[in-house]
């Protein structure tokens, strides 16, 4: 059954859109990302401009993570107080970011722009998660292998303007945190991201927060930085698609149920082996799609001509 989708200006498969969002959604139970460093270059790869996949895109990853944050809550996995330090610097970051997608709209190059964000971002986080996964997957095969515990003192915490986040059993300053928000809130806005690809590693090596309250703290934040961002990417630039969001929420919010059972199931180790790789293949994905001689080599991005 095709769909047309009036802002993106294209037909797509609506089965296949809620697989799309089914899949993101499972994503987003079981490894607390919010999805939408996938979500979008999927909706790249069946045709959807980039604008439109980046503002519309953080619909269904709001949608995907309160659905799993839900499941958390359950489980009493979410540090409140972590996750509005991380919340409020992620609007800040999220506006600024805001800011320089509407530049590089103006300027014409904002679909090359996201496209290599992803191959540069996706492509170091992914390779520094998955080698730091695999050290951890094969020290608890070799019992005998020194243990590096993520809960050790560091740099991070000797800074000033120090805070307690009980949940997550640290006395650390809100700096780390506040910056690491920012970050993210930046990526939300350029990239259609959560940004839990990168928040999840970062609370756990260098906030050095327990792994059972990561997850859930981390959707938690990406549930308002993603809804701030949709609602300036349609204020701003007219960028966000209706009908394909309630599409892709539809299908993320059921597969994020089914994820956050799975993710039960798993080790942390072998999750985060498994995201990292996930990761890593949308970076060479979009990175291959970037260097390939297109089929047309010109084409008309919707609302340009009158």
């Amino acid at each position: 059954m095709q769909l047309y989708l009036p802002i993106a200006e294209v037909s797509v498969d609506a089965f296949l859109l809620l697989g799309i969002g089914g899949i993101v959604g499972f994503l987003s139970g079981m490894f607390g990302v919010g999805g939408g460093f996938l979500i979008t270059p999927l909706l790249f790869f069946i045709g959807v401009p980039p604008a439109v996949a980046v503002a519309t895109g953080a619909n269904q990853v709001v949608a995907s993570s309160i659905s799993g944050v839900l499941a958390q809550l359950k489980r009493k996995a979410v540090d409140f107080r972590m996750g509005f330090v991380l919340l409020v610097s992620g609007v800040v970051g999220s506006a600024i970011g805001i800011k320089v997608f509407s530049v590089m709209q103006a300027l014409g190059q904002l679909d090359l722009f996201v496209q290599l964000s992803y191959v540069v971002f996706l492509g170091f986080i992914g390779a520094a998660m998955f080698q730091e996964s695999l050290r951890a997957l094969l020290r608890s095969a070799n019992a005998r292998a020194p243990v590096r515990r993520a809960h050790t003192h560091s740099w991070v915490h000797r800074l000033p303007l120090k805070m307690k986040f009980r949940a997550s059993g640290l006395y650390i300053s809100v700096i780390p945190p506040a910056l690491i928000g920012a970050f993210v809130g930046f990526l939300a806005a350029i990239m259609g991201v959560g940004g839990g690809f990168i928040l999840v590693p970062a609370m756990i090596y260098l906030l050095g927060m327990p792994t059972k309250v990561v997850i859930g703290t981390s959707l938690f934040q990406i549930i308002f930085v993603t809804a701030f961002t949709t609602v300036m990417h349609a204020v701003n630039s007219q960028t966000v698609d209706m009908l394909l969001a309630l599409v892709l929420i539809l299908g993320g919010v059921i597969g994020a149920q089914i994820g956050a059972i799975v993710g039960l199931r798993l080790k942390a180790e072998q999750l985060r082996v498994l995201l990292s790789l996930l990761v890593l293949g949308v970076a060479l994905r979009i990175g291959v799609d970037l260097l390939i001689r297109p089929a047309e080599l010109y084409s008309v991005a919707p609302g340009v001509l009158p």
